[in-house]
Order: C-alpha cells, then structure tokens, then sequence
C-alpha cells in the first residue's frame, strides 16, 4: 500500500501535472489521466484547460484544500500511534544547507535528543529550493532555508518563512592584508578593490551577493577563483591571501593564518544570510500537522495557494 503522506500527487497535480509526475515518479501524462478520472467519477469539472494551461475551478481548489485537511489528519493519526503518551517521538527529518551543519542543525538535533530520548532526528543535505521541495512533498519535518538579503530574491513559494538568527557576510583576509586592522574595525568594501578574490560561479546565490555587495562601492571584484565550497574559498585565501566575502556561520573554522572582519558600507543594504526555518504544512483550522516538534521561534508553514 502506498503511503498517502509521501509526495501525494493531489497536492500539486491540479496546477502542475509537471510537478506532482516529479514528486510521485510517475509521468504527467499519467497525473492528468488520474485527474480526468476523478473529474467523471464526481461528475464535476476540478480544471480550467486553456491551451496547454490549466487552473483549477473552483470545485477543484475546495478539493485541493480538502485533501490537504485528510493528509493533516493522517500525519496526526500516524503521529499518535507511534506513541501514545502524546510526547514527541519517531524519526524527525531536517533538511538543511552545508554550512548551516556544523553551527545550526547540528546542535539543535544534540539538544532535541537530550530533551526528547524517543525522538529520532535525521540530517539530508539540500540546498534551499530543494529543501523547501522535500518539506512541501512531506519528506521531511523542518527544512532550514536562506536568502541573501541584498539579491531581489522572491520568498519560497507556498511556505511562510521565519528568521532563526542574524548571520551578516564578512570578509576572511589574512592578517598581513592591509585592511586588517588591530583594532578590529569594520571594513569598507572599497577596502577590497584591488585584491584578487575567490567567489562562487556567477549567477549563483552566493556570487550574486557578493557582486552586489562591491558594485556600490564603485568596483568589480577581480576573481582569481571561483568555487561553492566555502571551506575551499578558505583554504585558498589562507595560502594566496586572496579575499573572501561569506556568511560568517561558514567561518566557524578558521586557520590562524586568516581573520575575519565585518564589512560595512552606508550605500548599500545590509548584506546577510539570515537562515530561516520552515515546517510543515499546517491547516489553519487545525491542530498543527506534526505535533512532534514545534520549533522555537515559530517555524515556516506551508501556505494554501488560491
């Protein structure tokens, strides 16, 4: 028997018969026939065909939402047989970013351990687009997401996002580089222009920011290197004095060759990584889906699309 809690094609199939295929492994064409199925079995009309478009009717967003409640009460009555003491037990799956692991994720699943003996915390690495994937598919419980906040990047679609801490992009520079002072004082980023860099590819996330972050001051960093891998952006500024601009959670381990100072310009907005967490899909008119953890401060939770 499939297991309705895992990537239920009723979710996404009304509006996104590319989606649900994704989700449940199973080919579009395929979802759409399920959907013209039931279209004559309740004799009503679930979608609007336009072209090689489709939305849903009305009949078909009540359903879509009365299918969200049956799943709430499934998660629910799941939860409940796995412990019948009503406290929090059973597998609990993260999803987060690498450099979130070592500073966030980590620990927190150390602490719920400490506090909850009967829960089972599971780690799997995702990026936030398919971090917020898995969540939305209820492939896992709490998905720890970013955005930078000096990109124009539009929120996580269908979920609704709350900060967990400040996490601002610093500079890494070796301590011989001429803008690192003793003092320990903030650097400008014009600072910076005539030193070779190490940045992510372009049009990524990370390399975006940094652009961001130098076109302000009148510059475009000279790159030298282009990596993803923060520890790697690290290791090389330490052995060619090259400059790095990153989220300062991704500096929790740094040689003595290198420091870290924070970067501040007044023309430009405030350049940061705040990770965010987001839980999973809540009936508004319910309990909450999961009642095996509620994260602190108030997790993300999956918003219903009209």
């Amino acid at each position: 028997m499939s297991d309705p809690l895992s990537g239920d094609p009723g979710r996404h199939a009304p509006e996104r018969p590319q989606v649900a295929a994704a989700d449940t492994r199973v080919t579009a064409s395929a979802v759409s026939q399920q959907l013209r199925l039931l279209e004559e079995e309740t004799r009503t009309r679930l979608l609007e065909r336009t072209g090689r478009s489709v939305r849903l009717t009305a009949a078909g967003r009540q359903l879509a939402e009365d299918t969200e409640n049956v799943l709430t009460a499934l998660e629910q009555a799941r939860n409940r047989l796995r412990t019948g003491t009503g406290k929090p037990a059973g597998p609990l799956h993260f999803a987060c970013f690498p450099s979130t692991l070592v500073p966030l994720a980590a620990p927190l699943c150390d602490a719920l351990e400490n506090v909850h003996r009967d829960l089972r915390p599971h780690l799997t690495e995702a990026e936030p687009e398919a971090a917020v994937r898995l969540l939305l598919q209820r492939r896992v419980d709490i998905a720890l997401v970013y955005r930078y906040t000096n990109l124009a990047t539009p929120p996580h679609p269908g979920v609704e996002t709350h900060t967990l801490r400040s996490d601002p992009l610093v500079a890494v520079l070796r301590g011989d580089h001429p803008a690192v002072r003793p003092d320990g004082s903030p650097i400008e980023p014009r600072e910076l222009a005539d030193t070779p860099w190490i940045t992510a590819p372009p049009r990524t996330a990370c390399g975006d920011a940094v652009l961001q972050a130098c076109r302000p001051a009148g510059f475009t960093p000279r790159v030298r290197h282009t990596r993803t891998d923060f520890s790697a952006m690290i290791a090389l500024a330490a052995s060619g004095g090259h400059t790095v601009l990153i989220p300062r959670m991704a500096t929790a381990r740094l040689p003595r060759a290198l420091s870290v100072r924070p970067v501040t310009d007044s023309s430009s907005p405030a350049r940061s990584r705040p990770p965010s967490a987001t839980a999973p899909p809540t009936n508004p008119r319910s309990p909450r889906a999961s009642p095996r953890f509620t994260p602190s401060p108030p997790a993300a939770r999956r918003t219903r699309r009209t």
